[in-house]
């Protein structure tokens, strides 16, 4: 793994239940550089809240960012480690 790499944590919120394929599959393309995600259904708002952490270099987080948020019902926010 390049020396470059940050970690960082991808908080997604998805209020469209029916784009859980799409959020897969962006997932699995970068899984190589996920560590660890966690799903939570949150019944009472009927959403998802997924945390995804990754290690990886900044432009990868980005292009998982970025592609995440443009899923039509999907807000993103990420958060990255200093070092």
């Amino acid at each position: 793994m390049p020396e470059n790499t940050r970690v960082a944590v991808i908080g997604i919120i998805v209020e469209n239940p029916g784009c859980a394929n799409e959020i897969n599959d962006i997932l699995h393309l970068y899984s190589e550089y996920i560590i660890g995600r966690m799903g939570i259904p949150y019944r009472e708002k009927n959403i998802s809240i997924i945390s995804v952490v990754i290690d990886a270099e900044p432009d990868v987080i980005n292009q998982v960012s970025g592609k995440l948020g443009r899923v039509q019902g999907v807000t993103v926010k990420t958060a990255y480690s200093k070092k």
